[in-house]
């Protein structure tokens, strides 16, 4: 690990302010996916901001019904959430589905959203890699592809977004509250927060530099069957083949969003008016212009099933 200086923020705005001005600052809070990069020197901030003292580990309900989340907030606290499990069971489900106990109670709202691909060649440092060092090629094209994406990809990175959270998040529109370093707030809808890979796979989201997340707010609740499935290796500490979250109406509308299968959570409005139809018309749109390799070509029989099983479920109540 590369030595790095330190310090402790005392509200939002400083640290927002001290990420802008210290060249390779990074924030931390639980470190679950930090630590690790930083110890395989993936990752190799020259400063660690501590935001746990900030007060941003509260579930509060907003004047229009909806909840706000903390940035802090650990994923176990969150999923155990009395409202969060009466009114948004998707992501209380999602929640449960990703990592361990143990991490869990670790790992934070913001940094759920901000954790980085589990891609092997992302982890590979002898082997190139544009999401660690852009411009040098992406080995994964052309070798071991089993667990990567086959929609929104690139001829620069075939990585998946490993979160089972934001997929809940995407299908629920959650909104994304930041803090910037000239102490402004701005609002990103999480449609506009994660990035498709394009020429630039090393840029993941849509935050400025020093932008600090402190809240990810959830709209009114919907209400609807809500379920969350995980396709996985095995039956815990593993991340997705492929993931879906469904919000299913009495009437037989809904929303549906895939994780484990394009370099963000992914979700297609258009897709979910042929909910009626069933999943067949459905994943057809949500599949669309899908690239797979000859190692992850399975995803998409493997999304059609899983998708039929998920609307089955919610024809039963």
């Amino acid at each position: 690990m590369k030595v790095f200086s330190y310090q402790r923020a005392q509200s939002p705005a400083e640290a927002a302010a001290a990420a802008l001005r210290t060249p390779g600052a990074r924030f931390i809070a639980g470190g679950t996916n930090l630590l690790d990069l930083m110890k395989l020197e993936i990752e190799t901030p020259a400063h660690l901001i501590d935001v746990n003292g900030l007060a941003l580990d509260k579930i509060e309900p907003m004047a229009d019904g909806g909840l706000r989340i903390g940035a802090l907030v650990r994923n176990t606290d969150l999923a155990a959430d009395a409202r969060v499990r009466r009114d948004y069971g998707v992501l209380s489900r999602a929640l449960l589905a990703g990592a361990s106990a143990q991490l869990r109670n670790k790992a934070t709202t913001a940094g759920n959203l901000l954790q980085r691909t589990r891609c092997p060649y992302f982890y590979d440092t002898n082997l190139p890699c544009n999401k660690r060092v852009p411009g040098s090629g992406c080995s994964a094209i052309g070798g071991f592809s089993r667990q990567l994406a086959v929609v929104g990809v690139s001829g620069a990175c075939i990585a998946t977004h490993p979160s089972d959270m934001a997929v809940a998040m995407r299908v629920l529109d959650a909104q994304v509250e930041t803090v910037r370093p000239d102490g402004s707030m701005r609002t990103i809808p999480i449609a506009d927060f994660h990035t498709l890979p394009g020429n630039t796979p090393h840029i993941e989201h849509t935050l400025q530099p020093g932008e600090l997340i402190t809240s990810v707010n959830l709209p009114r609740p919907v209400g609807g069957k809500q379920i969350y499935r995980k396709v996985r290796d095995r039956s815990s500490y593993a991340f997705a083949l492929i993931s879906v979250a469904a919000i299913v109406q009495p009437d037989g509308t809904g929303r549906v969003a895939l994780g484990g299968v394009a370099h963000k959570p992914w979700r297609v409005e258009a897709a979910e008016k042929k909910l009626p139809n069933g999943a067949k018309a459905v994943a057809d749109l949500l599949l669309a212009g899908a690239k797979t390799t000859h190692e992850n070509a399975f995803k998409i029989p493997l999304v059609h099933r899983t998708l039929a099983a998920v609307l089955a479920e919610a024809k039963k109540g």
